[in-house]
């Protein structure tokens, strides 16, 4: 019995693996359509996002088959439940890269911004840590994926300085820096999400969800 769900817990962890590499893919595509100024790489997330749905449903249904057909111990139960909270994040972070999609669909003109294209790259970088640090039961790559947050909160703000700073200055074009704006706020809250994910690592490897006191 111990080996079967080991083996199914070591599926999971692929499952999780598989769609956290959807939603990279989805906010590079994000990013790409920005950095080349053109429409070509928004197009495809909309597909994406489809499947990173398709993926939800399927790890739920095996979050549930465990929890109902297995007897997992306190830790498993941990691991289980997070990862059913984990893809809901995961979700929500293929519905935010897809809104930013939709955005650069309808834009005008494109604008460079260089730190908006850093703030995706760091966007992409916290999904991966984070679902890495489910996969590894790694607490340390969890925590640190947390305390990060501060510097993508930062580099939002920056660019919200720049972008508002550019309206003031070039009105025939504030409407798409309005629209990088909201880009910008979208990456930014992939990362809240990439940090929601962490919170549930921790949960998983100590029992402890944020704002809890510690036993």
């Amino acid at each position: 019995m111990r080996r079967e769900l080991d083996e199914e817990l070591a599926q999971l962890n692929r499952e999780m693996i598989s769609m956290g590499s959807m939603c990279e893919q989805a906010i590079k595509l994000t990013e790409q359509s920005l950095i080349h100024e053109t429409v070509q790489q928004a197009r495809e997330v909309k597909p994406l996002q489809e499947q990173i749905l398709q993926k939800e449903k399927h790890i739920e249904s095996m979050c549930l088959r465990l929890l109902l057909l297995q007897q997992p111990m306190a830790s498993d139960l941990r691991e289980i439940s997070a990862a059913l909270k984990m893809v809901t994040d995961m979700f929500r972070i293929g519905e935010v890269a897809g809104d930013a999609a939709d955005i650069i669909l309808y834009m005008n003109r494109f604008h460079r911004i260089a730190d908006i294209e850093e703030l995706s790259e760091k966007a992409v970088s916290m999904v991966h840590q984070s679902v890495d640090a489910f996969v590894k039961q790694d607490l340390q790559l969890a925590k640190s994926v947390i305390a990060y947050d501060d510097v993508v909160d930062d580099l939002f703000l920056k660019v919200k300085k720049d972008l508002v700073q550019a309206i003031r200055s070039d009105a025939d074009d504030a409407e798409d820096y309005v629209d990088l704006l909201m880009i910008a706020k979208y990456f930014e809250k992939i990362g809240d999400h990439a940090v929601s994910i962490a919170e549930w690592v921790v949960y998983s490897l100590t029992g402890v969800h944020k704002g809890e006191v510690e036993p």
